[in-house]
């Protein structure tokens, strides 16, 4: 062990962890602004019971995403600063606008429907759930911006200063529609949406097979599940598709990695489970012929270039990278035979609900949706490797130069014994909120009995003093 492999260690694993919470907030935020406007559109006060629910329960994991997300901000002055002084003129900047124009935005709104919302009338409410939403939408947006700088970066140039060699920008354009940042943008965010969907699909699942808040528990798997077919099909036929082609395009040995091919060849398979052996440079298992050129080049004759045509010490740690990709897409085949299934069994005179065997399944897909997830971004990240920016600096030459072994051990294993905690705590608190279930119908207001102007508000002391005189 040295503190290069150490700090990846501990970056991989706190930045897994925070990936936990972001794509629930967008998911579910979305959800609530459709909950906010269908109480708007058909005055059920189902949909405003639905929507306090919920915010709960999206305060809860705005918070556990805060707490541990700060912590990569010190990272990248204490294990990467190299990295930070190579591109922190561009990485920097981008991560700054992140907190400046979007976490702000997202966390003042939330803070007014968590401390406020039963004073707040329907409009006002989804006008504010709305602002939530658009902020972690736009959090993500500048993350991912920068994210993808460091896969395909451009619209920067190299000066040697006082510090060193640096890397400065000189197309703010060219550095925000970098090639890879629309696709891994929406492929995020329909991910995101996904698990928003999944979580609300496992909650009230439990719900039925439990018989509590039947009534709630219908309406929002309904929703739910209609949004979580759709997209799983989006995904799997559109965005992940993209996907394929833009890292085909610029990125040709991680897509030799992720499917384990070896030597250049045309009809390339696409597997579906397998084993490579990086030893002897070969990978067996089940795959389907010609698939892997279809996606990549639209053409099954396509060649597809190997890792043999690369030096061999820009190769990414192959068998890790085919493993956690395999894992993300074959779920991804399965999700919408998930969707499929739930919404034939719900046309079928809503029989989904007395199905106690798919209700399970249903139940499984808020972990089955954040595995997917979490190994997408392993596998970008992991199949970026040896580059920490792609072709422009390597992982060993971005640590800091002065860490020791004992020090980011230390430090990993504090944090692996917090996180811990925090997700312990996380979970308990969810689970208590699960099983309190929502207010009934009647006890959630509708702000419409409440002031909400100050002339309301300043008319009743002046109605009072005009019956003293009286």
């Amino acid at each position: 062990m040295n503190p290069e492999f150490l700090s990846r260690l501990q970056f991989a694993f706190t930045a897994s962890f925070h990936f936990i919470y972001p794509p629930i907030s967008m998911g579910l935020g979305l959800l609530l602004v459709v909950m906010g406007v269908q109480y708007l559109r058909t005055k059920d006060p189902a949909w405003r019971q639905s929507s306090f629910f919920w915010v709960k329960i999206y305060g809860l994991v705005f918070a556990m995403g805060i707490a541990t997300g700060v912590v990569q901000e010190f990272e990248f002055g204490m294990n990467w600063s190299e990295y930070s002084r190579y591109v922190g003129n561009i990485f920097g900047s981008l991560l700054a606008a992140e907190g400046i124009f979007a976490f702000f935005l997202e966390g003042g709104f939330l803070g007014l429907l968590l401390f406020g919302g039963k004073r707040l009338g329907p409009k006002m409410w989804v006008t504010a759930t709305f602002l939530v939403v658009f902020g972690a939408h736009f959090s993500a947006l500048w993350i991912l911006m920068a994210n993808s700088w460091m896969q395909t970066p451009q619209g920067y140039t190299i000066a040697t200063t006082q510090w060193g060699q640096q890397a400065f920008m000189t197309q703010f354009a060219e550095v925000v529609f970098t090639p890879s940042f629309i696709p891994r943008l929406l492929h995020t965010w329909v991910a995101s949406w996904m698990i928003g969907a999944s979580l609300v699909l496992s909650v009230t699942a439990y719900y039925l097979l439990k018989k509590k808040h039947i009534e709630f528990a219908k309406k929002n798997f309904t929703l739910a599940l209609w949004f979580f077919a759709i997209l799983a099909f989006l995904q799997l036929f559109v965005f992940g598709a993209q996907m394929a082609i833009t890292v085909t395009n610029y990125q040709q040995p991680k897509l030799a990695a992720m499917e384990g091919v070896w030597e250049s060849q045309s009809c390339a398979p696409m597997y579906l489970v397998g084993w490579v052996n990086e030893a002897e440079q070969t990978t067996t298992g089940i795959s389907i012929p010609c698939l892997l050129s279809i996606l990549s080049y639209q053409n099954p004759q396509a060649v597809v270039t190997g890792l043999e045509a690369f030096p061999q010490d820009t190769w990414a740690p192959v068998n890790v990278v085919f493993q956690v990709y395999h894992i993300m897409i074959d779920l991804g085949f399965l999700f919408p035979l998930i969707g499929l299934m739930g919404l034939f069994f719900w046309w079928r005179k809503r029989r989904v609900f007395e199905m106690r065997w798919l209700l399970w399944i249903f139940v499984s897909t808020i972990v089955l949706t954040e595995v997917a997830t979490i190994a997408g971004w392993w596998t970008a990240e992991t199949g970026r490797q040896p580059w920490i920016v792609w072709n422009l600096l390597r992982t060993a030459d971005a640590v800091s130069p002065t860490l020791t072994t004992n020090q980011v051990l230390i430090s990993l294993i504090m944090f692996a014994i917090l996180y811990a905690i925090l997700f312990i705590l996380f979970i308990f608190l969810l689970d208590h909120k699960i099983k309190e279930g929502p207010e009934p119908p009647n006890a959630v207001p509708d702000g419409t009995a409440l002031p909400d102007t100050f002339r309301e508000i300043f008319r009743q002391p002046r109605a009072s003093a005009a019956g003293e005189g009286d």
